[in-house]
């Protein structure tokens, strides 16, 4: 069974002017376990089609379906990470990781032992009783992932994650993701506007079109898993950066514009 399916999806927001159409009837189906990303232009409609996924904006048409369920609002089977941490202030790393599952009526004992275990998993257990001023942008991210993961959810829905970090910390937390993925392969939706983050994490890339955002083109990537830095520097990965480059940035519209 597909684990995300978004079938004749169309959103519209009220502006000057008139209705901007922000998604314009798109498809798209996600496998089960698939690792997907979707990249564009800025004004495409990214991470508009997320955040449907994730039930915190309502299509003005089609639908969304998480494995057999139709989306209607959030859900802890879909986790949610953003380019903000958003991570509680006044909490430690354990806590915050704790945080849904508190919520889900899970026992306290229980609580600390997953969260125990994801803290493990994402390299944070020296920080564990941190609170996050103490931490760096990548720690901070890092307790992100762990808390969406800590509540077990089907999906994954993350928008562009690394995007405030120096190209470093974003490198290795691009390895450290697949190295957690690669371990249950649950099933995850990448926003990004990073061509080279795009084609390395993942399995297919979905190109968007801007104005009205809907899918121009899909990009299989046929490089193995695991991923490495040798991969990064190949021949393959180059050709296949050029591809979703020109995918991209050379789109008809794209091209019209400038020239006018």
């Amino acid at each position: 069974m597909p684990a995300i399916t978004f079938h004749d999806v169309y959103q519209n927001f009220d502006a000057k002017g008139g209705d901007f159409v922000a998604l314009d009837h798109v498809n798209l189906t996600i496998e089960d376990g698939e690792f997907v990303t979707v990249v564009g232009p800025s004004g495409c409609g990214k991470s508009t089609m997320l955040n449907i996924a994730a039930g915190l904006l309502k299509a003005t048409g089609g639908t969304v379906t998480v494995g057999d369920e139709t989306v209607y609002g959030p859900s802890p089977e879909r986790g949610v990470i953003f380019q903000q941490y958003a991570l509680f202030p006044w909490m430690t790393v354990s806590e915050n990781v704790e945080f849904g599952l508190k919520v889900a009526g899970v026992g306290k004992k229980e609580r600390r032992a997953a969260a125990r275990r994801m803290i493990d998993i994402v390299g944070l257990t020296d920080f564990a009783d941190a609170l996050p001023k103490t931490l760096s942008g990548g720690m901070k991210q890092r307790c992100a992932i762990a808390r969406a993961y800590a509540v077990d959810p089907k999906v994954l829905l993350m928008d562009e994650p690394f995007g405030a970090l120096d190209a470093l910390t974003r490198v290795r937390l691009q390895d450290s993701l697949l190295e957690t993925w690669s371990r249950d392969r649950r099933t995850v939706m990448f926003i990004t506007h990073d061509v080279d983050e795009a084609v390395y994490l993942a399995s297919r890339v979905v190109v968007m079109a801007a104005r009205p955002g809907r899918i121009h083109q899909i990009i299989p990537v046929g490089l193995p898993y695991p991923r490495t830095e040798e991969m990064r520097l190949s021949a393959e990965f180059a050709a296949l950066r050029r591809q979703v480059w020109n995918a991209v940035y050379h789109q008809p519209s794209m091209l019209e514009g400038a020239a006018s």
